[in-house]
């Protein structure tokens, strides 16, 4: 398909499922309002369905990378209303399964030989398959019970086919709607380029299984598949196949008589494991992705599978992470405010007194709940979103484990409705910091970053030197630099008219060939001057002016 074809099928299905009522039009600059109130695609109906469920189904209709898309921002609760995230978590990533000739044909050109020469058996049924790959059962000649992932043909260039048209949509939002700015949605993109991408190395997602299982080598908590690395490559991987009882299966693990409260905990010690002691987590932990080792009941064991997105956190983000949820716990609402303050959460002139008052405000009703019923992801939410009213900005580095908090938290009280996550979260988390400013902890990260000051020392001369001595050029070269964006800012204010010219025109032209053809043939007939003049406005915009 071509970029034009799939720019075509996106305005389409936009147009069918009115996604138009998302925008409100009355916030928009003058330049876009009036061409929007007359678009073509107006004259659908809404339709019964609430908008959240016509944003999921259009998502669906898109295809994988774009259901991928709505699931990610189901977990930015931050940015998005209670209703249209609810509906966006109801997203399914299950696809039906490409041809198994095919699969075969992958994996013996990635592995070199025929399969029957690499497996003992091979089950050409796929055991499961989602949009970006599909997994099928298999024996290797020694005897391992293994299973083989399978990259999906020609879905790379699907995705980056996508991802450029998400980004152009991204820079319109930024530029022409009123929380553009706030909202980055460039940036959101880029962040879910990085995730999806990731997903399609295999090799990638095998190696962060090896860190996986290292981290908790020895752990009662957590298994981790061992990868067969002779088997791997970047569209194949193979791994054990461990049996276990999937973690949504509570019926079964109530009739085997499993400690599910001791489990639940696990989870959330697993995750504040991950966070602070390896600085490296599983940061796609929903139900799916988990099962549970209960062949000893009173000691149960989950079972974490793919490993493709992984999240990690600077050594900034992981300490004022760290005392902000310990103030959160200690409802100490102050010292939360100035947190946010001084790691830049915040901007700086914001007034700590007022952010105080107002978090306090949001956490005092539900810190009167009963603890067991307190979800502390959602205080989370709730703090974002009135920390977004200081102007607070999204924090891409701590979007993955947000998300990764409210699937532990939710699976954590699914598995035992009474799991108090802060009682177990709490102790961990005061053990971290007095670690970290131990002498032990001092002494350590000393010695990590020895190595790299003694190295950087003996260059410290020349580099003050060589600063001192271009300072001068510095100077001249910013005046020059200034006289040329000032002679740049004249030209791109006489581009910028053509350009925002061309924005509306695309609007109008998309949304006129959507509600005529094929869709909408017999809107056509009853406004045909209608939709050709708006085909005639779009030409009229297109059409070159001469410059001043």
């Amino acid at each position: 398909m071509s970029r034009l074809s799939r720019l075509y099928k996106i305005i389409s299905v936009f147009s069918r499922h009115r996604l138009d009522t998302y925008i409100e039009l009355d916030k928009l600059p003058c330049r876009l309002r009036w061409p929007l109130r007359i678009a073509p695609w107006r004259l659908l109906p809404t339709g019964s369905s609430s908008r959240g469920e016509r944003l999921r189904q259009a998502l669906e209709e898109l295809g994988p990378v774009f259901i991928k898309f709505g699931q990610m921002l189901s977990t930015r609760r931050d940015l998005l209303p209670e209703d249209i995230a609810d509906e966006l978590e109801k997203l399914q990533d299950e696809v039906p399964p490409f041809d198994e000739a095919l699969a075969v044909a992958i994996i013996e050109q990635a592995l070199g030989a025929p399969v029957g020469e690499l497996f003992a058996e091979f089950a050409i049924e796929p055991l499961a398959s989602a949009s970006v790959a599909q997994v099928h059962a298999a024996t290797l000649k020694t005897g391992e019970r293994v299973v083989v992932k399978v990259l999906r043909p020609g879905i790379e260039a699907i995705i980056r086919q996508d991802l450029a048209l998400m980004y152009t949509l991204a820079r319109l939002l930024h530029r022409h709607f009123p929380d553009g700015h706030r909202l980055r949605p460039v940036e959101v993109v880029s962040d879910y380029e990085i995730t999806i991408l990731d997903e399609l190395d295999l090799q990638r997602e095998a190696a962060n299984a090896s860190q996986l299982k290292r981290n908790f080598e020895g752990s009662d908590l957590v298994r981790i598949p061992e990868v067969h690395w002779d088997f791997t490559r970047r569209n194949v991987f193979v791994m054990e196949r461990i049996s276990g009882i999937p973690v949504t299966d509570l019926e079964e693990l109530r009739a085997r008589g499993t400690d599910l409260k001791l489990l639940a905990e696990r989870g959330v010690e697993i995750f504040f494991t991950q966070v602070f002691r390896d600085n490296f987590f599983h940061a796609d932990m929903h139900p799916g992705n988990i099962f549970v080792d209960a062949s000893d009941p009173a000691d149960p064991k989950y079972i974490a599978i793919d490993c493709a997105i992984i999240g990690t956190l600077s050594d900034f983000d992981q300490y004022y992470l760290a005392r902000n949820l310990l103030a959160i716990f200690h409802r100490d609402y102050r010292e939360c405010a100035q947190l946010h303050v001084e790691c830049g959460w915040v901007p700086p002139g914001t007034k700590v007194h007022e952010f105080e008052s107002a978090m306090r405000t949001v956490c005092e009703p539900v810190f009167e709940k009963p603890i067991a019923e307190i979800s502390f992801g959602q205080l989370l939410i709730y703090l974002f979103q009135t920390a977004r009213r200081f102007n607070m900005e999204v924090q891409p580095s701590l979007v993955l484990l947000q998300k990764t908090l409210l699937n532990i938290e939710g699976l954590g009280r699914q598995i035992y409705p009474q799991l108090d996550l802060w009682t177990t979260a709490q102790p961990y988390l005061e053990n971290w910091i007095q670690q970290r400013y131990s002498p032990q902890g001092l002494l350590e990260r000393l010695r990590r970053n020895a190595p790299s000051w003694l190295e950087q020392l003996p260059q410290l001369p020349d580099a003050l030197l060589h600063s001192l001595q271009h300072s001068g050029e510095l100077e001249t070269q910013t005046q020059q630099q200034r006289q040329r964006l000032e002679r740049l800012q004249v030209q791109v204010q006489r581009e910028d008219s053509q350009r925002k010219r061309m924005v509306v025109a695309v609007l109008l032209f998309g949304g006129a060939a959507a509600t005529a053809f094929p869709e909408g043939i017999q809107q056509m007939a009853q406004w045909p001057l209608l939709s050709w003049g708006l085909l005639g406005i779009g030409l009229y915009l297109l059409w070159p002016r001469s410059q001043p």
